[in-house]
């Protein structure tokens, strides 16, 4: 019995030390990826990697993880012309294949959520225009046209879509002068605009967006998305 218990108690040791050494592994190996996290045609500001499951050892033996979460702060991209703003982009990446000496990693499926706030969209907006939260899922547009001369100031309620997965419309429901030839389209060419999104990681599609009081929330989906390289 005495020699048991020391056994169990030689276990119990090795198991600890097993366990720690696996922690501080994944440890370096998160602050490793953050480094090497890149976004092809955009500039990052900071990025926060998490390598889920255990033993995490085992898993890097295998070249492959089961999953990895990253949340990206900051990601800087042209939309028709103009600087766009991602403020961050969180995501979970599923079965994420390392290779070329873990330089680089693919995940096979990921899901996740990027929001744009008001004040970035209102940077790539119509000039002059301020996109807000206008409440009930929509944003209030507020913008000035010249009409004969004349300065018109006007705030209208607007649906937000995506179009092709990747580009944001905003339109207006309805505008001052609707139905009357010429003044809607003047209107409309302040209030209503256009503008794709890029700057996600390789692989990554915008799937759904829903104007919320912090911002823009845009669910995204994927296939082999590239994590870095």
């Amino acid at each position: 019995m005495r020699a048991l218990r020391i056994l169990l108690v030689i276990v119990v040791v090795l198991g600890g030390i097993f366990v720690a050494v696996d922690r501080v592994a994944v440890y370096f190996a998160e602050s490793e990826v953050e480094g090497r996290v890149q976004v092809t045609g955009a500039t990052i500001g900071s990025t926060d990697v998490s390598i889920k499951g255990f033993p995490f050892l085992t898993q890097v033996a295998g070249g492959r993880l089961d999953e990895v979460d990253v949340e990206i702060t900051g990601i800087e991209t042209d939309a028709n012309g103009r600087r766009i703003r991602i403020s961050r982009m969180n995501a979970a990446l599923h079965e994420v294949k390392l290779a070329d000496g873990y330089s680089s990693a693919t995940a096979a499926r990921a899901t996740g959520t990027a929001v744009i706030s008001y004040e970035d969209l209102t940077k790539v907006a119509s000039d002059g225009v301020v996109v807000e939260y206008g409440g009930n899922g929509k944003v209030k547009v507020t913008g000035t046209v010249d009409i004969l001369g004349n300065p018109l100031s006007r705030s209208v309620l607007s649906t937000v879509t995506l179009v092709d997965g990747h580009t944001i419309k905003v339109h207006a429901d309805k505008v001052p002068g609707e139905g009357i030839s010429g003044l809607e389209g003047l209107v409309r060419e302040k209030t209503d605009f256009e503008r794709e999104v890029g700057g996600l990681p390789s692989g990554l599609k915008l799937q759904r967006i829903q104007p919320t009081a912090d911002g823009l929330e845009i669910s995204v989906t994927g296939t082999d998305v590239q994590l870095a390289g």
